[in-house]
């Protein structure tokens, strides 16, 4: 469960410091989000102009803490429309860092219909889901329906306490579950990671009036416009929800796609094998010219998720080779992080690699029969 995650990310983000340095500083993010909206990434070409609300959010922003994985306060979030009507809203330094291995801030979108609209992830804290709303704020009038968040993190759902009343959010049963059983362990997870002061000691539970079981594949009307919401199995977590727009082929996926390469699955919850299992049925079910909206980054396309695929299924195979060996957790841990060194672009990697992924996944497979 994710307290193991509590334990072995402390202290990462001095980790963080030493491996990207400057990197992870504002210093090298363009201070104009049009300079990093164009044509990088899927979904069409040309930046669009930033609105006041960006604006706005840009003469917000504070410099980054380069002691955390990200820094909430300065994050500036940018829309950009993938199809009509159909907006990912991404960090404004997304195409920078993503490009360089750095951990980026929590992207997520929002689809309008004719009689309101769908908000995909609330995000951390007050800050940016009052940017999110502004967003959708400059681009329709009509009323906020849903929130849905794809997994229990935080990041992808502390914000559901700010928008307005009568909007109705949409989980997994099992993300409520942690979320109102875990909440306060889950909190002091991410002031460790996120920072202290950035808002989240006025976070409390909060509901979700619309639960989803395992297997779920629930169309919601929109007017005019279905949106499809399906949970695959087991990919980060328990709850992980996936929203797919067929006639769009755009997939937002959440956390079980990080960004597109060089970043990799966060294992923080093990269970290797059904990751595998739900991302093989996530690339299946898509057209090779998908649009994929990942948990923290950019849109881009499928290869993001054969990227993925492609690491886990060569962790698993040298984790199964080394628990036949014999081998101990140290032995396997130092020897994949020497031979998967392919993957060591990702900046986070002597953390999420070898100190998560390795160690989660020789764990499963040592007590396989």
């Amino acid at each position: 469960m994710r307290h193991f995650a509590i334990r072995s990310i402390a202290g990462t983000a001095a980790c963080l410091l030493a491996l990207a340095g400057a990197a992870c500083g504002n210093s090298d993010i363009p201070s104009d989000p049009s300079a990093t909206t164009g044509a990088g990434g899927a979904g069409g070409a040309g930046a669009p102009v930033p609105g006041d609300a960006v604006k706005a959010a840009i003469k917000d922003r504070t410099p980054e803490d380069p002691t955390l994985i990200w820094t909430p306060s300065s994050v500036v979030l940018v829309p950009k429309e993938i199809a009509p009507s159909v907006y990912a809203v991404y960090p404004d330094d997304a195409p920078v860092k993503n490009e360089a291995g750095i951990p980026v801030a929590t992207s997520g979108g929002f689809i309008v219909g004719d009689n309101g609209v769908l908000v995909i992830e609330s995000m951390i804290n007050r800050k940016l889901a009052k940017q999110m709303i502004a967003l959708v704020r400059e681009v329709t009038s009509k009323p906020i329906l849903y929130v849905l968040n794809t997994s229990y993190h935080g990041d992808h759902s502390y914000g559901n306490q700010f928008f307005p009343k009568g909007v109705l959010f949409i989980q997994h049963v099992e993300t409520q579950n942690y979320i109102q059983q875990h909440f306060a362990a889950d909190v002091a997870f991410m002031m460790t990671n996120f920072g202290k002061n950035q808002g989240l000691e006025e976070l409390e539970p909060q509901p979700a009036q619309i639960l989803l079981n395992d297997g779920a594949n629930v169309d919601l009307d929109l007017g005019g416009r279905s949106v499809n919401v399906l949970h695959l199995g087991f990919a980060q977590t328990n709850g992980d929800l996936f929203v797919w727009l067929p006639k769009e082929k755009i997939v937002f996926t959440g956390n079980p796609i990080i960004s597109e390469g060089p970043s990799l699955p966060w294992l923080l919850d093990g269970k290797i094998e059904a990751a595998l299992a739900t991302l093989h049925k996530l690339l299946d079910m898509l057209p090779p010219d998908a649009i994929v909206v990942p948990g923290h980054g950019e849109p881009t396309g499928v290869a993001a998720i054969a990227h993925s695929i492609a690491y886990l299924e060569e962790l698993k195979m040298r984790a199964a080779d080394a628990v036949a060996q014999g081998l101990t957790e140290k032995e396997t841990v130092d020897l994949l992080t020497e031979t998967m060194k392919q993957y060591a672009a990702y900046k986070i990697y002597p953390w999420v690699h070898s100190q998560i992924n390795v160690p989660k996944t020789y764990e499963e497979l040592k007590t396989v029969p």
